[in-house]
Parts: structure tokens; C-alpha cells; sequence
């Protein structure tokens, strides 16, 4: 009988290509091992709520009483839901075309959109369309379709940094493109040398690429670096320069946990240089609910917006987004919610300051728990997480370790994490999932875990790594960087 449609070798050649560490073999493993009986630590997703982050009261209040608008004709509904409340449900659902149930417009619901707006012109000082708004299930939905609109072909090139989060080479090899590395300096706190991104765009043109965007992550992810306004600068200079449209992942932009760079976006930057730059650079700029204080992953809402795209682009972006007709309208209304959250002198603006902050709070005591967990154990170095969600400690593999990685088959760190995670039940991602120079070896975990269980998670990590490299090293003294 001949091969089927759906048998492996008939199937889509990028679609075998596509690979997704964070969800790869170690997640793969860790769930087995689960099934088993074994307690697993889940830190090799960004996902807040099921590491044991509380969800915002206020948000949650609003949107069940959209899904269950009968709620709001109920005479005690103000016994159980603060005014507020109530009166944003009601707003919300004016909007629609007949509650949380319907097809919005496939670009979002204008009332939402016309909130990001003003988000965006209160957040960088100048005004925002809400045409050039698309709300999307989650920001991955937007960056695969800004990629889909971008990439012709195997010729096309998009740069992207390295460590990188896996999104982006996972949609370039889908779509067929090629991703352009350049390489952040973790000796220089991962920052970015555009010497670098010049030698990587003109290695790529050799070879017969075209490059045509740039992918920033800012705050970074893996790396957690925040870019300054000066780095910023630099990158849309050269983005103008090589007629590159800018594509600005800016998800974790209220994850920051230092107060010397705080969150710029590459937006406000662009539009504060003057002509002819701020009219004529292409930049494409993502926002979620997932991460923040909000970590409402499983809500999928987000937004692009979309900066000096010629109309005939952004029609042709519309008619495509049609395609799938609506972005789901919960997401939206929590997007909503979180550019136009409790204002002071609303009854919940209180309580809604005192968790967000709470959660903040928190993960910048973790963050520092985290980094100064692993730079006290032997053969590891990490960088300060000053943005998003992740630590990217390098682990310093003696070379027997790596010796008997190769043995078993499996690349280094992932022979390393693989270990771990037997050990200790901490699931984490191979660093190799995000691309690293070679020879250097990393791991990705968030800082989600809860802080009262921090402490005993990085004893465990220690406890582990130092019997691992008293395994492993000839003792005579092992150092990389």
C-alpha cells in the first residue's frame, strides 16, 4: 500500500524540522516521571499560575461576570462583587456583539483595541492607532503571523539572538525561512555588540540570504537582560541602516527587578529619535497577559502593534487574521483589564496595588535568591536576572561529564539536566534548546517557583550539582567561560 497523507514520511519536511525544547525531551521525561509517582518541580515554563501565583481578585471578578452575565441581574450581585466590578463587566460587555460567546472583529474588539491605544500613548509619551492594533491568543499567535508575513521563502533571513527563546527558530523552520544568529556576550551581562550583528548579517548575505527582521527580546528570555535606551538606539540605527523592520518581544516589560534599567520600549525610543527614523524604520512591537504580575497564561490574550507598515501591509495582515475570524474574547477582556487596570479612587484600586505589587515584590527576592543559589555552587556562574522570568546559569562541565554524555548519546546539558532531574525532580531546559556558543553549556529555569520553597530548591540543586562534579572532575581544577 502506498504511503498516506499523514504517515511520517509523507509529512510536511519544516514541520519535521520544528523543535521546541521547552517542551522537548526533558518535559517529556519529567511528565513519565510524574506518572510514576515522583513530586516534579515545573520550572521549564514560564507559567505562573501553576507554580502557585494567585491570580489578580479584581480581573478574575470582571470576566466571570461577563462569562456569566446573568450574574449581574441578580439583586445581591453587589453583596458579592465590588461596584467597580460590576460596572467594568457591563462596559465590557457593551462591546461585544453579544457576550463572551461571540466572534469579535478578527483584528479584536475596537473598544479593547482603543484601550491598548491609550495604554501605549500613557506608557511612551505619543499617540497610538487603534488600527494598527491586532489582539491575539497570546503574543506567540502575533509573532507566528508577523513571521508568516515576512518569510518568502529559504532565502529570507530573520536575526535572532542567541540564547533565543525557541519561538522564534521553532516558526522561521515551520515557515521554511532561516534564522540569522548573533550571539549576546553573558561575559558582558548578555548584552548585545552590533560588530556582532553586522559580521551575522554579512556571514548570512554571503551565503546568499536576505535578511529582512530583527527579533530583540527585551526584558530578555532566556537571558533576562533589560536593554538600555542607549542599546536601543543602536539597534533601530542599524535596523534602519540594514532596511530591517524591528520585531520588539516585549512581554515581560513589567518583570523588572532592578531599579538602574528600568523597561523602555523599542517603540518610544524609535519615535523620540526625529525624522527620518521615526517615519521610516518598520517596527512590530508584542504585549501579553501571560507574564507580569498578571502570569494569566492560560487566557491567551495579547496584542501586536504595528509601526510605520505601509496600509496595503496591514490590509493584507487583516485579511489573514480573518482567516481564523476571531482572537478568543475572554483573552481580550483580560487584556483590557490589564492596560486599563483599577484606577486610585476605585474601591478595588487598593487591594489590586497591594497583590500586584505583592507578586513583584516576590519574584525580585527570588530573583536573587536564584542567582546567588547558583553562583554558590561549584563550577556554576550566573548572571543577575534583571527582567522576565529565568535564570540562565552556564554550567561548567568537566570534560568526563561531557565524555560520558557522549556515551549515552545525549548532548551535554542535556545529559546534565537529565541527571537533575532524576535526582531531584527539578525539570529545567537544556541550554542548548536556546542556542549557545560552542563548548558552553547552560541550563533555563524560571524563578516561579513559590519563595518560601526557593531556599530548599536550590539546596537540592547544590546538593546535587557538587556530587555531580565531584563525579565527574580529575580534581587537578576545571574552568570555562
Amino acid at each position: 500500500m502506498s504511503p498516506k497523507a499523514l504517515d511520517y514520511e509523507t509529512l510536511n519536511e519544516n514541520v519535521k524540522k520544528v523543535q521546541y525544547a521547552v517542551r522537548g525531551e526533558l518535559y517529556l521525561r519529567a511528565s513519565e516521571l510524574q506518572k510514576e509517582g515522583k513530586k516534579i518541580i515545573f520550572t521549564n515554563v514560564g507559567n505562573p499560575h501553576a507554580l502557585g501565583q494567585k491570580p489578580l481578585t479584581f480581573p478574575r471578578q470582571v470576566v466571570a461576570l461577563c462569562q456569566a452575565p446573568f450574574l449581574l441581574d441578580d439583586p445581591n450581585v453587589g453583596l458579592i462583587f465590588p461596584a467597580d466590578a460590576i460596572s467594568r463587566a457591563k462596559h465590557y460587555l457593551s462591546l461585544t456583539t453579544g457576550g463572551l460567546g461571540a466572534y469579535s472583529d478578527s483584528r479584536g474588539l475596537p473598544g479593547v483595541r482603543k484601550e491598548v491605544a491609550e495604554f501605549i500613548e500613557r506608557r511612551d509619551g505619543y499617540p497610538s492607532d487603534p488600527e494598527l492594533i491586532f489582539l491575539t491568543d497570546g503574543a506567540s499567535k502575533g509573532v507566528m503571523q508577523m513571521l508568516s508575513t515576512i518569510i518568502r521563502g529559504e532565502h529570507d533571513g530573520i536575526l535572532v539572538p542567541v540564547p533565543q527563546y525557541p519561538l522564534y527558530s521553532a516558526t522561521i523552520s515551520l515557515y521554511g525561512g532561516s534564522l540569522v544568529p548573533y550571539y549576546l556576550e553573558e561575559t558582558e551581562n548578555w548584552g548585545l555588540d552590533i560588530n556582532n550583528l553586522q559580521e551575522s548579517v554579512a556571514h548570512a548575505r554571503s551565503k546568499g540570504i536576505t535578511v529582512r527582521a530583527m527579533v530583540i527580546i527585551n526584558p530578555g528570555n532566556p537571558t533576562g537582560q533589560c536593554l538600555s535606551e542607549a542599546n536601543l538606539k543602536e539597534i533601530l540605527r542599524f535596523c534602519y541602516q540594514e532596511n530591517l523592520v524591528l520585531l520588539g518581544d516585549e512581554v515581560y516589560q513589567q518583570n523588572i527587578y532592578q531599579d538602574e534599567r528600568p523597561f523602555i520600549s523599542a517603540r518610544k525610543v524609535l519615535l523620540g529619535m526625529g525624522q527620518p527614523i521615526s517615519k521610516e524604520l518598520q517596527l512590530v512591537s508584542f504585549h501579553t497577559v501571560s507574564k507580569g504580575y498578571w502570569g494569566e497564561c492560560g487566557q491567551r490574550g495579547g496584542y501586536f502593534e504595528m509601526t510605520n507598515i505601509p496600509q496595503q501591509t496591514v490590509d493584507e495582515i487583516y485579511k489573514v487574521a480573518s482567516i481564523s475570524l476571531s482572537p478568543n474574547v475572554p483573552g481580550q477582556i483580560f487584556l483590557g483589564l490589564m492596560v486599563n487596570p483599577p484606577k486610585p479612587g476605585d474601591i478595588s484600586y487598593d487591594q489590586f496595588v497591594r497583590e500586584s505589587k505583592g507578586v513583584l515584590g516576590s519574584l525580585r527576592r527570588r530573583a536573587r535568591m536564584m542567582t546567588d543559589g547558583f553562583n554558590s555552587c561549584r563550577n556554576v556562574v550566573c548572571n543577575f536576572t534583571e527582567g522576565a522570568m529565568y535564570s540562565f546559569p552556564q554550567i561548567r562541565l568537566p570534560p568526563k561529564a561531557i565524555e560520558a554524555a557522549k556515551r549515552a548519546g545525549k548532548v551535554p546539558d542535556v545529559f546534565y539536566c537529565l541527571k537533575l532531574l532524576e535526582a531531584t525532580g527539578i525539570s529545567t531546559v537544556p541550554g542548548s534548546g536556546f542556542g549557545q556558543k560552542e563548548g558552553v553549556f547552560h541550563l533555563r529555569t524560571t524563578i516561579l517557583p513559590a519563595e518560601e520553597d526557593m531556599p530548599a530548591i536550590m539546596l537540592s540543586f547544590k546538593n546535587f550539582n557538587d556530587a555531580f562534579m565531584e563525579q565527574y572532575e580529575d580534581h587537578r581544577g576545571y574552568s570555562r567561560m
